[in-house]
């Protein structure tokens, strides 16, 4: 009962208030009129105000036709981006927004297949602070591919970047640390599989489940201060997540990169159908030296060169 009274009272309020507001109207009306008369019998020969009051007409006009185009051009950037299927977008310098997507990939990995291609990555899930860390220890399988420390791509990638901190014995010490790393969370009997490639790394991909996160490695910086950016599998023929999927898929099959058993250290080489070809002990593979190295770096600049 008292419900049903409450509910007749407010409607009995929003009704007086409607009828007062009615009547109220044609009072502020005449009262603004008024007012509008007034203020322009002042102002009607005052030609300084005028001048100012048309300047200042004109700037609002020209800030309020700005904003308009430039709602216009955001909304079909993110038509754009949709259509991609881009979900966010991390600057280098976005603190706060680091720590969200972080926490995204974190909560996005829980339970799910995490698919990375990357250069060495000790900063990505090693440390307890990167970024994908949370996201291999809640992983339900886990599948890594990183430089060969032994081959050429680590030489080629160290003398890319103009920092001393970086040469390829730091790189290197890395590889040896996430390999490690590995090891201890397979001995948890987690499921985690790891692959080493020989070239100079072109994608810093993750795929947590539905959700991508993508970077490039650019010549002469550091992957770190490049922007990073999240695809989701949105279904649609546009999107960019497939096609990323599909370039993990194929770059795992490739039966010229072997697969590192973390239980032998062994190189284990498969053939297409997965089907062991051979193996050969990690530590009796000679290491690369670089004496070709001048000469790789000079076409891998001269086809950034030409791709511009």
């Amino acid at each position: 009962m008292i419900k049903n009274f409450a509910h007749i009272a407010y409607h009995v309020m929003v009704v007086l208030l409607s009828a007062a507001l009615a009547f109220s109207v044609p009072f502020l009306a005449s009262t603004l009129a008024g007012s509008l008369l007034q203020f322009w019998a002042f102002i009607e020969n005052e030609k300084v105000f005028l001048v100012a009051l048309e300047i200042s007409t004109a700037v609002v006009l020209i800030v309020c036709i700005n904003m308009v185009k430039h709602s216009w051009e955001s909304r079909k950037l993110l038509r754009m981006a949709k259509s991609a299927g881009m979900v966010a977008d991390t600057p280098t310098n976005g603190i706060f927004l680091k720590r969200r997507v972080r926490k995204m990939k974190s909560d996005l990995g829980f339970a799910r297949e995490v698919m990375i291609i990357g250069s060495t990555g000790y900063r990505s899930f090693v440390e307890p602070e990167g970024d994908l860390h949370e996201a291999l220890l809640n992983s339900r399988e886990a599948k890594i591919m990183l430089l060969d420390p032994l081959k050429e791509g680590v030489l080629t990638r160290a003398r890319s970047i103009p920092d001393p901190e970086i040469t390829p014995e730091v790189m290197r010490e890395q590889i040896i640390r996430s390999i490690d790393y590995l090891k201890g969370l397979r001995h948890a009997q987690k499921a985690v599989s790891l692959k080493l490639y020989p070239e100079m790394p072109l994608l810093k991909l993750a795929i947590l489940g539905d959700n991508a996160f993508l970077r490039h490695y650019h010549l002469g910086l550091n992957v770190r201060y490049m922007p990073e950016y999240a695809f989701r599998n949105e279904q649609n023929h546009g999107g960019l997540y497939m096609p990323m999927y599909r370039y993990f898929q194929i770059r795992w099959q490739d039966p010229s990169i072997p697969e590192y058993d973390l239980d032998t250290d062994e190189l284990v080489y498969r053939d297409r159908s997965g089907s062991e070809v051979s193996r050969e002990q990690f530590s009796d593979i000679p290491m690369f030296t670089g004496a070709p190295v001048a000469e790789y770096e000079d076409m891998v600049l001269e086809r950034e060169y030409a791709c511009g």
